[in-house]
């Protein structure tokens, strides 16, 4: 491979790098996932590490569904806007952004 070729996924070495990290860090931070059932019957799920990463679903699964399009949300605007991220699972997301950045 010359040094301008892409790697067979088509993406820069930096950012195929980037991208399994990034599905690393979400199932860590989904290892963090608190649930409860709600009075009302419904399920409230929250990711402690996460400000603001929280949802509520009538079942379970629909909330744990909803949580992680939640996070992935949050991540997504936390990385446009380079706020730092929360260290999961061993995972220094910010480390890997800023070596991202710089290729």
């Amino acid at each position: 491979m010359t040094a301008n070729a892409l790697p067979a996924t088509g993406a820069p070495p930096g950012i195929a790098r980037a991208a399994g990290v990034l599905t690393s860090y979400i199932e860590a931070a989904m290892s963090e996932a608190r649930f409860e059932r709600l009075s009302d019957g419904t399920y409230y799920g929250e990711i402690p590490p996460c400000p603001g990463v929280w949802a509520n679903e009538p079942t379970g699964e629909g909330c744990r569904e909803t949580l992680r399009d939640v996070l992935e949300t949050w991540l997504l605007l936390k990385l446009r806007d380079r706020d730092p991220l929360p260290l999961l699972g061993g995972i220094d997301l910010n480390q890997v952004v800023e070596e991202t950045w710089d290729q």
